[in-house]
């Protein structure tokens, strides 16, 4: 049943938008803000972006353009005097917020309550030092890795862990200020960076996985523990890319059953021991030579998976985790799509999906266009076919960059072989026509495998475009 004693709710967006986290938050924002208000919430959105459509005077009760700080949240929260907030439809930007008003002691001050996420959730999925603990208390596989505060921590550990390294900056978004470090030198600079970039100053020094598959659920848990998988995803692009920067599929083509059940209880295992309530995303990391895995993140919010999630399967994944923070459970909640089936039954996709980053190469021509752990697409198109074929078709006609399919549209630029190399070892937005070229030009399979470190089935599945396309080739000169 719905509380009783929240009667206003202030929801926090997400801010400027910027590289790693974008419009996805707005769509979110929204939808929670609308959710809300179907329960007769008094709604007040604080967001500093006015070119969204959740500061339409139409989507809150009260929106105010302020900017995005605890001093300005707190002349709010004085005038407004809400019962609680929702920092979880506003990306790390909300989270950050939640957690710097719990340690001025605002939140208390106020008696003011966290929805969705408590305190102690956020620390403990974006500190990694407590991630870390909270995986190994349930018997999670996690990446051997070191939490640190210095640069000359970061030394030491990487003594034991040895190059390449991962690291990645706790309580930032798309990567920020993170990397790939294969010396010393790199390792100092990124650390700096991250440690700079972090808001409370800690890194995480990971073994490599580079190369490993990645799977990332998309889990909603209310408070009788009922728990559900939205959906899950494959990123095509294996470890060293970061999750936005990956064209990603769903469902996930590559899975057994058996490694998806496992996944699946996995994601399950965590959303019930984080104690989260609402919508979460778990990120995983597979051994390509067997079923050995490792979790990876996990976010205690909406995010972009989510946004793609949601329009990937018709479940309105934010509007339904903003009821779920108001005390209703999934059983109460009717899906949107069916208007019959409650939300506690779990989708199913007979489609496949394709999402494909766009990158703002054509502007910035200057940028470094290798792609890695920190976010450069400005933002990303879905596509939904009935094989994973037509869905990527289709999803590069949507990029808007003037190409109408992978290959034989006219458009194509040719590469040397070096050149080709080159690129498919070492990834940029142009790397998914480049395998297309690689395999009309008489690469093998395995070959283009070895290189990208892209599973088989992906490859196998683009090489039968190619096949297709000289096959209308052949037809078009006997006709």
């Amino acid at each position: 049943m719905k509380r009783q004693d929240i009667k206003k709710v202030m929801i926090l967006g997400s801010g400027p938008i910027v590289i790693g986290q974008a419009a996805e938050f707005d769509f979110s924002g929204s939808q929670a803000c609308k959710s809300l208000k179907e329960e007769g919430i008094y709604t007040i959105l604080v967001n500093s972006n006015p070119a969204t459509i959740q500061t339409d005077t139409n989507i809150a009760d009260k929106v105010y353009l302020e900017p995005l700080n605890p001093k300005v949240l707190e002349k709010i929260i004085q005038k407004e005097k809400p019962d609680a907030i929702l920092p979880t439809m506003g990306g790390q930007t909300g989270l950050n917020l939640a957690i710097e008003l719990s340690k001025r002691g605002i939140l208390e001050k106020y008696n003011i309550e966290l929805l969705g996420s408590t305190e102690e959730v956020i620390e403990t999925s974006e500190d990694r030092d407590l991630f870390n603990k909270a995986m190994e208390e349930i018997n999670q596989p996690i990446a051997k890795s070191a939490a640190v505060n210095t640069v000359e921590e970061a030394i030491e550990a990487t003594k034991e862990l040895g190059y390449p390294v991962i690291v990645r900056p706790a309580f930032t978004l798309g990567g920020t200020g993170g990397g790939v470090a294969n010396n010393e030198e790199e390792l100092v600079e990124i650390t700096e960076k991250g440690l700079a970039y972090s808001m409370i100053h800690q890194v995480l020094i990971d073994q490599s996985l580079l190369g490993w598959r990645e799977f990332e659920y998309e889990v909603m848990r209310d408070k009788n523990d009922t728990c559900i998988v939205v959906c899950n995803m494959e990123n095509i692009d294996p470890m060293g890319i970061h999750t936005g920067e990956s064209i990603v599929t769903a469902p996930s083509q590559t899975l057994s059953d058996d490694l998806h059940q496992l996944l699946r209880d996995s994601a399950l295992q965590i959303i019930r021991h984080l104690k989260i309530e609402g919508g979460c995303n778990v990120q995983f990391s597979v051994n390509p030579e067997g079923t050995e895995y490792v979790v990876i993140e996990v976010n205690p919010r909406v995010s972009r998976s989510s946004a793609l999630a949601s329009k990937a399967t018709g479940y309105p994944i934010a509007k339904i985790a903003a009821k779920i923070a108001l005390g209703m459970t999934l059983d109460e909640i009717l899906n949107d799509v069916t208007k019959e089936t409650p939300a506690s039954f779990e989708p199913t996709l007979d489609y496949v999906v394709v999402k494909i980053p766009r990158w703002p190469f054509d502007k910035f021509r200057t940028v470094d266009k290798r792609l890695g752990t920190a976010m450069k697409s400005t933002g990303e198109i879905m596509a939904i076919g009935r094989t994973f074929q037509e869905a990527l078709q289709k999803a590069i006609r949507s990029l808007d960059i003037g190409r109408y399919g992978i290959i034989g549209d006219g458009k194509e630029t040719e590469h040397s072989n070096d050149e080709i190399n080159e690129i498919l070892k070492n990834a940029t937005d142009e790397r998914i026509f480049i395998i297309a070229e690689a395999l009309d030009k008489g690469w093998s399979i395995r070959e283009v495998c070895e290189s990208t470190g892209i599973d088989e089935f992906f490859i196998k599945e683009i090489n039968k475009i190619i096949e297709t396309k000289k096959e209308l080739e052949v037809l078009g000169k006997i006709i």
